[in-house]
């Protein structure tokens, strides 16, 4: 009997030892797995890939990305559409000749195993793209209505003082962007922008006139895209400056843009056209219209931890009035803080070199608030 029992202790002790190496060696199921050239390896999701690199989610260590060079094996459950190097897709274009199904990566090399059909190897360099099946089938079909597909961000911002003198401030932006299709493995189409700024403040001291400060600005264009990275333009703004005594000035214009850049972390645009703009002032007699130029470049990119910079430039010369010549400069840094939820500071400056008498070229604004990202 005493016997017997210390052999069931010791098998239950055995037991207890050795579960927790056998459960740390065997992946749960439904998780992919992830394994490196040194051995080392992950378990969660693999969720999509270019030529370069993978990213993948694990729960210990979030969304990363991994470069190929350093992958030696990947496993996972799902199914992929492995899109290969100079093909490019439309939208509910045909994509029967697109190797679908059960994955396999080894050794620099993708193996795609359809439910019917013989299965097929291609090395990770001559890959686009891998992407989930049910995400490929969506996109590829998709019919995108005018009110779907909006991302953007939207910043509220305030300060107030109160002493001898009493200040109150108050800045809000909207930037809403519609990329169709918004997935970078598809042909662009188009691209609508929508943005409006405003910046409101006042200054109060006993027996002595309130002195306001408003700037508001409304813009909106449309791209139409020729090629990946050739689209015409065509867009229209509203701004009004009391700092510069501008009551309100019209500009519409259109021409050529150049997507130089366009990757997931990093994007810069040029763009020069022709644009006619209205003036008008606080003063009637400086009111003016004007024929010119327009050229505009934009860059964006992705930071550490999810924060990212964008900058915008805009010079806008003047062919009946050199004298009138306009730009606006910008920059933005914008960091997370929990969420969709970010901080976001931010500089504009607003050029005339024209304004009526009594005011300043220059208007330039340092703002900070926080800032909702729609998805």
């Amino acid at each position: 009997m005493g016997l017997m029992f210390c052999c069931r202790l010791s098998l239950l002790l055995t037991c207890l030892l050795i579960a927790p190496a056998l459960l740390a060696q065997t992946p749960p199921e439904n998780k992919d797995v992830m394994t490196f050239n040194d051995g080392e390896r992950i378990v969660g999701k693999f969720e999509r890939s270019n030529a370069d690199s993978a990213v993948f989610k694990s729960e210990a260590l979030g969304e990363i990305t991994v470069e190929w060079s350093k992958v030696k094996e990947l496993t996972t459950s799902q199914q992929f559409a492995v899109i290969p190097k100079n093909v490019i897709l439309k939208r509910r274009a045909d994509a029967s000749k697109i190797a679908e199904g059960a994955i396999e990566v080894k050794d620099q090399k993708v193996t795609v195993t359809p439910a019917a059909g013989t299965a097929q190897t291609v090395a990770v360099a001559d890959t686009d793209h891998l992407v989930d099946r049910a995400t490929f089938d969506a996109e590829v079909q998709h019919n995108a209505g005018i009110f779907s597909d909006w991302a953007g961000t939207i910043t509220l911002g305030a300060s107030l003082v109160e002493a001898t003198q009493s200040s109150k401030s108050y800045n809000a932006a909207i930037n809403l962007v519609r990329l169709v299709p918004d997935v970078d493995w598809l042909r662009r189409r188009n691209r609508t922008t929508i943005t409006f700024s405003t910046a409101y403040g006042t200054l109060e001291q006993p027996n002595t006139p309130t002195i306001k400060t408003n700037i508001d600005h409304l813009g909106l264009e449309r791209d139409e895209y020729f090629s990946q990275s050739v689209y015409a333009f065509a867009e229209g703004d509203l701004d009004h400056n009391f700092a510069q005594g501008l009551n309100l000035m019209q500009t519409y214009g259109g021409g050529v843009g150049w997507s130089v850049l366009k990757k997931p972390n990093q994007s810069l645009d040029l763009k020069g056209g022709v644009t006619y703009i209205k003036q008008s002032f606080i003063s009637g007699e400086a009111n003016q219209t004007l024929a010119g130029s327009i050229f505009e470049e934009d860059y964006s990119r992705g930071l550490w931890h999810g924060s990212k910079f964008s900058e915008q430039l805009i010079l806008s010369p003047a062919w009946t009035n050199t004298d009138a010549f306009s730009a606006i400069g910008s920059a933005a840094l914008t960091m997370p803080v929990y969420k969709r939820l970010n901080f976001t500071l931010g500089t504009i400056d607003n050029y005339l070199h024209d304004p009526p008498a009594g005011f300043k070229k220059n208007s330039f604004q340092a703002t900070m608030g926080l800032t909702y990202s729609l998805r």
